[in-house]
């Protein structure tokens, strides 16, 4: 395995990649057709402690993240928080011109901003690549549109109020993100369906196979890696689709199985705790109630 790269500044990166010194310390927007990933040895493995969100478009490019090798589409954006590791494409893939440009900003840039206290909501930061955002022509421009307003504010003397005025272009940006992302979930809705099926397979299967018996109560993480998904992603996918979060569709799940054993079984709430998972009786009844308002024991006493 190669060395792992470290780039932790804006400066760092504009040097890795031969670019000119930015004329802004925390953020900076480089349009695609600069960017040179033959600036690293094939199969580098870089690690960059920014916030990058990278527009593309039009493109033919490879590049390693996490576990997966991602084709970049027309109209198609990632994002990735810092500590993210990219792996460099191979010496034969095919790079071309691309439209589009990498937005990167160093988390001091909105430390001390509300945007700051904000950032963890933006879920998409924690997806994988390949469940990047798909944008229309006009979703395009107005996304650019911010984008070239950062631009602007980046290439002019720095004063009082540039930062402030980055990171709301910024906000706002995001913003328009997570309305587009609302978007591909609704329009996708067949597909992510399907997904739920797949999810509800996922869970069947693990006590099928007896996995609780070994890793306890399924986790959302364990789902989501079984469905090749981030648990960012799946837990967005499930809320759009159910209203629940993820780990309370698990949960459900498991305490309908828990029903089915309490009316169609002798065995004790010990026994049917232990073989759901459950580490300690007292954590099924408590989950119990939480679902359905009863306990163990007065749910089988009633019905």
């Amino acid at each position: 395995m190669k060395d792992l790269m470290t780039l932790s500044t804006i400066s760092q990166i504009h040097a890795a990649l031969g670019l000119e010194k930015p004329t802004h310390p925390l953020v900076s927007v480089v349009p695609q057709n600069a960017l040179k990933t033959s600036a690293f040895p094939a199969g580098t493995r870089v690690r960059v402690d920014l916030y990058q969100i990278w527009m593309k478009q039009g493109v033919d490019c490879q590049m390693g993240y996490g576990r997966n090798t991602y084709d970049f589409e027309e109209g198609t954006l990632a994002f990735m928080k810092p500590g993210q590791v990219i792996l460099a494409p191979e010496e034969n893939a095919q790079q071309h011109t691309a439209e589009g440009y990498l937005l990167m900003f160093h988390p001091d840039l909105i430390r001390k901003s509300p945007l700051g206290d904000l950032i963890y909501q933006f879920s998409f930061f924690n997806y994988e690549v390949h469940e990047a955002l798909h944008i229309s022509e006009n979703e395009k421009e107005t996304l650019y549109d911010i984008v070239h307003k950062i631009q602007i504010e980046i290439g002019q003397n720095i004063d009082k109020h540039s930062q402030s005025l980055i990171v709301s272009n910024l906000e706002l940006l995001l913003g328009y993100c997570t309305r587009y992302y609302d978007r591909q979930f609704y329009t996708r809705t067949n597909l992510n369906q399907e997904f739920i099926t797949k999810f509800d397979g996922v869970l069947k299967a693990y006590y099928t196979s007896n996995r609780h018996l070994e890793l306890g109560l399924p986790s959302v993480a364990y789902c989501a890696e079984s469905l090749s998904m981030s648990p960012n992603y799946l837990g967005d996918l499930v809320k759009k689709e159910t209203g629940s979060t993820a780990q309370d569709y698990i949960q459900g799940f498991i305490i309908n199985r828990a029903k089915n054993k309490l009316l169609g079984t002798s065995v004790s709430l010990s026994e049917i705790a232990y073989s759901l998972g459950f580490e300690y009786p007292q954590h099924f009844s408590k989950v119990f109630k939480k679902k359905t308002g009863q306990t163990p024991t007065a749910f089988r006493q009633l019905n």
